[in-house]
């Protein structure tokens, strides 16, 4: 087959293509063992790098791509999660650290969906949303059977704070005490730790805030026998960390003289003296060192922009992952040198995400406006985010700037509900989600157009997941505004949705809507896409993976459905895996499909290739 010269791919498609890398991690035990994943080969897996001799190979070779994956605590394998379609139901693979067959980590742990794990070496915890709809963990010892700590009907995640791989904030450094996040209370928005002896399987603290207030466990104390976890808490509106003690049950909230929330404790230094703290603020990040004895903040040296992940290294350097709206995704420290590049040519830098806030009804709205040069009005394609707790922040994103490669303005909105903003705006959809976010996304249309940055004639509604859900909710509540649409793997129908999704995102509707379908029935159709979809006049696009656990196809089959039965234009992209793909010309593809689409329904724009 004839190769393309990469001068005649289109800068939109390069940024797809180009390589890129995780934030590489490690066990305290063994640090110079990394595993990281990369879509180097044009899927994503996972890799291990011996830092001392600089080597690097691939671990993992699944073919619908493995997004992350941890050392074992020994430093001897590699640990991933594995599912065969994409649906992420699935278990715990271990490999050799130098390469081999993948083989289960847990035998005796049943199939599931991922909620937590933490890589110990006398002992594991891995947590899991299991098919009746319950959540369970279990103590894994290295040479025997696993036992069972708890079970729920409500969600129970190990450490609390999932960043994929092995939880810093499960096991203590000494792998006696296991904290647990959990929603035995009822909300799983808003979630308490427990802390439990390993030996005993007893119960040995316990912190919770109260209604409304949610706490997540980040990072034990490095320190052998120290039994100080660092969690995040949301006491004050703008999350906050604090330190508790489960050797005494004390509780220290650390006073912050800072602007936005801080809420991330990313790691702490190896002597247990100070914590890595990710301080957000309007799309942006910055780390800081906090000495604990004297209360010091001190800036870690990073670029400007978004920061995915980082950690400390034994010798006290800083690596970090970030990008900028701008610039691709780089891997770098604290002392200012790259620490990891992938091979292969970098993504061409993108335009500016350029700061925005305006009057929404709920307060100030801020986001970010990204435009082509020259003068608007533009096209414009409001982009809607998932979630719905999740955030626009100054970070790279192939599709916003393919958009903008085409001709269009791009409106990254932070409606009510995104995090980012303190815990008030956060939890102002809970009891009304889905019409709130909509009133906040239509003032942030109004003012782009007031503006002169928007064209009216020309707007097209656009959103992945959460995003794609609201997508189809303001083509059939606004249905005069829109050129078209563009929803990917939507929720369509909200009844039928709840029905065939994942535990955890069960959980999650039950705290939004304040129940289930069968609890607040009326909530649920009044928020739901398919109850207005004789409204809809715009042409759509939905984009569907068949193997979808967090909005599956029959809720999308559903409304398809509904609307071609009323004479709706709607077209149907279909892949095979499931939420997200993590294949290159997968992505490729359905980033095709929605610039063709929408390319054939918005006039003045140019064509793609």
């Amino acid at each position: 087959m004839r190769r393309v010269s990469p001068e005649r791919i289109p800068a939109w498609e390069r940024r797809f293509r180009a390589p890129t890398v995780s934030l590489p991690t490690w066990s305290r035990a063994a640090p110079d063992r990394l595993v990281y994943a990369t879509n180097e080969g044009g899927v994503w897996q996972v890799h291990a790098w011996d830092l001392a001799s600089g080597a690097r190979w691939r671990v993992t070779d699944d073919p619908i791509g493995v997004p992350d994956g941890a050392p074992t605590a020994d430093g001897r394998g590699v640990v991933w999660f594995h599912d065969e379609t994409g649906d992420e139901f699935g278990r715990h693979l271990v490999a050799p650290f130098e390469g081999g067959r993948g083989v289960t980590l847990f035998p005796g742990v049943p199939e599931g969906w991922p909620s937590g794990l933490a890589l110990g070496r006398s002992v594991s915890a891995v947590g899991l949303g299991l098919e009746d709809g319950s959540f369970a963990v279990w103590l894994v010892p290295p040479d025997g059977p696993p036992r069972e700590l708890v079970r729920h009907h409500e969600l129970l995640e190990v450490g609390g704070a999932w960043r994929g791989g092995s939880a810093l904030g499960g096991l203590s450094a000494d792998e006696r005490l296991l904290c647990v996040a959990h929603a035995e209370h009822g909300d799983s928005l808003h979630p308490a730790l427990r802390v439990y002896d390993v030996a005993s399987g007893e119960a040995v603290g316990e912190l919770w805030d109260g209604p409304g207030l949610g706490l997540s466990a980040w990072a034990w104390s490095p320190v052998p026998g120290d039994a100080r976890l660092a969690v995040v808490h949301e006491r004050e509106d703008l999350e906050r960390p604090a330190i508790w003690d489960l050797s005494t049950g004390e509780r220290v909230d650390l006073a912050l003289d800072l602007s936005g929330p801080v809420d991330r404790v990313l790691d702490w230094w190896p002597d247990g003296s100070a914590l890595l703290l990710c301080h957000s603020h309007e799309g942006r990040d910055r780390l800081f060192r906090f000495e604990i004895a004297s209360g010091r903040l001190a800036a870690v040296d990073h670029p400007e922009g978004t920061v995915t992940d980082a950690r400390v290294r034994p010798d006290g350097e800083v690596w970090f992952r970030m990008s900028s709206g701008r610039s691709a995704p780089r891997v770098g420290s604290s002392r200012g040198r790259d620490v990891l590049a992938p091979e292969g040519e970098r993504a061409p830098d993108g335009r500016p995400y350029r700061p925005w806030a305006f009057a929404g009804p709920g307060g100030r709205v801020h986001g970010f406006v990204v435009t082509p040069e020259g003068p608007g009005p533009f096209p414009t394609v409001l982009e809607i985010h998932g979630g719905p707790h999740w955030h626009w922040a100054d970070a790279f994103s192939p599709l916003v700037q393919a958009w903008v490669d085409h001709g269009f303005a791009v409106a990254l909105v932070n409606y009510r509900g995104s995090t980012g903003y303190g815990r008030a705006w956060r939890d102002a959809i809970v009891g009304n989600p889905g019409l709130t976010e909509l009133d906040d996304l239509m003032a942030g249309v109004d003012d782009l157009v007031a503006r002169g940055v928007a064209d009216p004639e020309r707007l097209v509604c656009s959103g992945e997941s959460w995003g794609g859900y609201l997508t189809l909710l303001a083509l059939s509540l606004h249905p005069e505004r829109w050129a078209c649409g563009v929803a990917g793997v939507p929720v369509g129908d909200y009844v039928a949705a709840y029905e065939d999704e994942a535990p955890a995102l069960q959980a999650m509707d039950r705290g939004l809507f304040g129940g289930g379908p069968e609890e607040v029935p009326d909530a649920y159709r009044e928020r739901s896409p398919i109850t207005y979809v004789d409204r809809v006049k715009a042409p759509v696009l939905v984009l569907a993976g068949e193997n979808d656990s967090r909005c599956p196809i029959r809720q999308i089959d559903r409304y398809v459905e509904a609307l071609r039965a009323r004479d709706g234009e709607v077209e149907v992209y279909r892949y095979t895996t499931g939420h997200s793909s993590f294949l290159v010309d997968e992505r490729v593809r359905q980033m095709r499909a929605r610039l063709d689409f929408v390319l054939r329904h918005v006039p003045g724009v140019g064509r793609t290739t």
